[in-house]
This record gives C-alpha cells, structure tokens and sequence, in this order.
C-alpha cells in the first residue's frame, strides 16, 4: 500500500470516528466518573443545588448509595455536579433523614404524599415508613372526626334513618314557627334544648345517630329512633293561655330527653335486640317513670308497636295582672 493511500484511510477512520462520538462528550458531561474516592458530592436535583458527603448518601442501602459506588450511573457535568432529573423541593428533606434518622414531616396530606413518592424512587426505607406511619395518624385523626350530613329533603331524612344501623335521636327546631308569641322564659328553654343536643352529640358520638332539623313544623321536639322505627317522642312546647291571648311556652325536660337516650341505647348492647328489646322499648320498664310535671299519650304503630309520646305537662301560667289577683291555669 502507497503512503497516500495509507493517509487516506487514516484520515476516513478519523472522520468516522468522529461522526460516532457520543453528544454528552461535547458539552463535557461524562457518566460514572467523579464519584468513586471522593468525599464530598455536588447534586443537581431538579435545579436545586445539594452539598454532602459520600458518607450521608450511603447511610442507607438506597439508590443514593448507589449512585456513589458506581452502581447505578449518573450524569455529571463539566463542574463536577451530578444531575439527578427530579424535583428538588423535597431533596433537602431526604437528606436530613439520611443525616439525622428522623426529620418533621409535613402536615398537609398532599404534600406529606409528595415526600413518600421522593422517598420510594430514591429507595430510603426509614422514610418511607416514617411517611406510611405519619399518613396512617392523619387516617386515625380524620376518622375520628364528627361527620355532618347534608339533608335537604324529608324524603333523604326518612332514608337515613330507615338505613341507619345505629339508634337516631332528632331534634326539631323551629324558632320561625311564631304563630303566637312566646312566653318570658321560652327563647332560653330553647337555647337549652339546642345546647343538650351539642352535649349529647360529644358525649355519644359514634354510638348514636344526631339529626338536627330546623325546618320541621314542631317548635321543638325530640324524636328517637331504634331499628329504624320511631320510640319515643318527647315534645317541649305548649300553648298557655294569658290575659285574653295565646302564647307558646317552650320547655326543657333535660332528665327525660337523657332517659330516652340511653334508652334507644339498649338496641346497640344487643339487650334490646328482637322482640324482647321492642317490648322493652315499648312497654317502660321501671328506670322509664315518668318525671313530675309529665304526661303521656301511645298511639298505635301497627298493631303492638307503638311510639310514646311524652308532651310537657302544661305548667301555671301568670297573667299581666297585679300581685294577688288570679292567677290561670291551664292543662
């Protein structure tokens, strides 16, 4: 062969060999190289800039580690930055893990699930279960919480409590209904009766089922439900008759609205399960007298079912006149 000829094909290899030479090479960016016997790492996640040492990142079996002993390759530029293609808001925090083996977790749920995506691509256990364990709280919290329905028909009502697993206590209140006007004493009777119903719904929460309807056509009035039927009724107004007019008296049996709460509560013991509990519920036993001042009327519910319905003796009602003149009563 010619030494022209030679040249010749020396020069085409060269061409070729430069024609196939990788793209990364000419930005100065290599893989696998810088990492192995340094002590100190340079990290670009995402844009945002990390400086650590070989020892953090390889505190935990994880692809950080990895990445440092050469096992898995990566990116690093000209300026000795290793590129890691994720986002870099939550890095900062995976590095404290590695550093301090704990680190506050965020509160909000979206975010807190942001960190254990970080955390399961860069293969750190410890915070993945510091994140499943932080997430399994919130759960715990959440569940504990009271849950307010939205009813916005009877219909929806009617179906709720017919579909209830639990006993129901409801409390219809109307202040709007004034068809007379109300007596001295009745607007803070009926702040009572809404405050017993907060306190009830605190103290048995989870065991009973609290509706508050104040759309009904009753003043105020308690119902209460087991096995989706209707026990006992406790209604809390009264008209009184003044002085040549009418009013409305609102009154507040706090003892017997309690009395009839806990007796709903015999179905969730199972002591009042079957026909036995309905007979029960039905027929008061000795811990359901009647208090003083009282009244009772049952009206038939198909055939031996029947709902007690507790109305507030109508009490001694004064009139405008003087002191020793006569005072109305009406029952």
């Amino acid at each position: 062969m010619s030494a022209e000829a030679s040249v010749g094909s020396h020069a085409a290899d060269s061409a070729q060999s430069a024609v196939s030479q990788p793209a990364c090479h000419g930005t100065d960016e290599h893989r696998n190289q810088g990492l192995l016997g340094s002590k100190y790492v340079k990290l670009n996640v995402g844009g945002s800039l990390h400086y650590t040492t070989v020892q953090t990142l390889s505190k935990e079996d994880s692809l950080l580690r990895s990445i440092c002993n050469g096992g898995t390759e990566v990116t690093i530029d000209s300026e000795g930055w290793v590129i890691l293609d994720r986002s870099g808001r939550h890095f900062g925090l995976v590095l404290n893990f590695l550093r301090d083996g704990s680190v506050p977790l965020p509160e909000d749920h979206r975010e807190l699930d942001e960190v254990l995506k970080e955390a399961q691509y860069y293969q750190v256990q410890g915070l993945i279960q510091h994140c499943l364990s932080a997430m399994q709280k919130q759960k715990d919290v959440f569940e504990s919480v009271c849950r307010i329905p939205m009813i916005t028909s009877a219909k929806e009502e009617q179906k709720m409590i017919a579909t209830c697993r639990k006993p129901v206590v409801k409390l219809q209140n109307n202040r709007g209904n004034n068809k007379y006007s109300y007596t001295s004493n009745s607007d803070d009777n009926l702040l009572k009766n809404i405050e017993l119903f907060d306190k009830l719904v605190l103290r048995f929460n989870g065991r009973v089922l609290f509706v508050k309807d104040v759309l009904g056509d009753e003043i105020c009035c308690w119902s209460f439900y087991g096995e989706g039927r209707k026990i006992a009724e406790v209604c809390c107004t009264s008209i009184v008759y003044a002085t040549e007019k009418k009013q409305t008296k609102v009154e507040f049996p706090e003892a017997r609205i309690f009395e009839e709460t806990l007796n709903i509560l015999i179905y969730e013991n199972g002591r009042g399960s079957g026909p036995g509990g309905l007979h029960l519920l039905d027929s008061r036993g000795s811990g359901s007298s009647l208090g003083a001042g009282q009244s009772e009327e049952e009206g038939a519910m198909g055939g031996d079912r029947r709902v007690r319905r507790i109305h507030v003796r109508r009490h001694i009602m004064h009139d405008e006149r003087g002191h020793g003149q006569q005072t109305v009563y009406k029952d």
